[in-house]
């Protein structure tokens, strides 16, 4: 069984590494003109991508106070903010896939005096509302193109496998409400098997059908509240879809709706790749992407490089500035419960650990 899931997974990473070379790898090769034609854009627009990267982080950070201000009163706007921020730089720069951000954030809640409990369903909630509507994208607007209701056909590898994709995503994580505790047992009775040899995978993820059923719990509370702010999830996305948008135009012409969209979300795959913050995975994915749906593909590459200079380098200074504040206000938060809780550890990587 592992000998056929390395083969698997070989040929996977093969004919993604041939994609790209066929693909991609040509468009960028000439970097010394791409960077001259980046100079070359209409500044109005790319100026244009700065408020709506800034409208985007300010979405991101309200659905988070929403989210994580119900367990405890400290995580108001400003802490929100700085947590957001914080969580957005570590994971540029201290881990890949996320790991770093979500240490950074682990250690600020926990220091709120959030419980270990409660840290990770709220991180959960907010997980599966902010990527519930990346999942809603993929099915409604890649079915959408491959039953032709938008304009921009594509293949069924941009469009029909996302959406059956997202479809599975959220059918699996909404499934968790009735089925967490049968998986669960399901899970440990395999654990459980004399001379079971995945015995130890067994144990170690048995847990997670009951946490995402806390999770999905309450995601679910928050949506049926009264504060709306949970719905910043969809500008949060949208606005920074804008920002790719914005960044077509200033080159020349954008793609149609549907596929702008659907280049945006299977490009952001990348982030699952083993790189610091999905640099390089993202561009490659964004830019294989829109080329699979007819975009040229020196277009692509100068509106993909600029959309990520917009959205992740330009908001690197905020971050930073977010960090540091955090940990001021987290040193606060510490002082006040000197003697009354445990001080948690700074995460590792982070300079509070060294």
């Amino acid at each position: 069984m592992r000998k056929h899931k390395r083969v698997a997974a070989s040929l996977l990473l093969g004919l993604a590494a041939v994609g790209f070379a066929y693909y991609v790898l040509p468009q960028i090769v000439d970097l010394g003109g791409t960077l001259k034609r980046l100079r070359s854009g209409n500044p109005r627009w790319l100026v244009l991508g700065v408020p709506l990267e800034a409208i985007s982080l300010a979405s991101y950070v309200m659905l988070f106070r929403v989210v994580l201000s119900r367990n405890v009163r400290r995580i108001g706007w400003k802490a929100s903010y700085q947590i957001a921020m914080a969580g957005g730089g570590a994971t540029k720069l201290f881990a890949a896939a996320g790991s770093g951000g979500v240490a950074v954030t682990v250690w600020a809640l926990r220091g709120a005096g959030l419980s270990g409990d409660a840290v990770a369903e709220g991180l959960l909630s907010l997980e599966i509302l902010n990527y519930g509507v990346y999942m809603c994208a993929l099915v409604i607007f890649g079915g959408g193109l491959w039953l032709g209701v938008f304009a921009g056909g594509a293949p069924a590898v941009l469009t029909l496998v996302p959406a059956l994709l997202g479809l599975g995503v959220i059918v699996v994580v909404l499934s968790m409400h009735w089925l967490a505790g049968p998986a669960e047992r399901f899970m440990l009775r395999h654990a459980g098997r004399p001379r079971a040899r995945s015995a130890g995978r067994w144990r170690a993820v048995a847990h997670i059908p009951r946490a995402l059923q806390n999770g999905v719990n309450g995601a679910v509370g928050i949506v049926r509240g009264r504060d709306r702010s949970w719905l910043a999830a969809v500008p949060a996305w949208g606005f920074d879809i804008a920002v790719l948008w914005a960044s077509f135009r200033a080159f020349g012409h954008s793609p149609p709706a549907a596929p702008l969209i659907m280049g945006y979300y299977v490009g952001t795959f990348g982030n699952l790749l083993p790189l610091p913050g999905g640099i390089g995975g993202v561009e490659g994915g964004m830019v294989g992407s829109f080329i699979g749906f007819g975009v040229s593909g020196s277009l692509a590459v100068v509106a993909v490089l600029a959309y990520r200079t917009i959205s992740y380098w330009l908001p690197l200074l905020p971050e930073s500035l977010g960090y540091l504040q955090l940990r001021g206000t987290v040193s606060a938060w510490r002082r006040r419960d000197d003697g009354r809780t445990q001080r948690p550890s700074a995460p590792s990587g982070t300079p509070d650990s060294e």
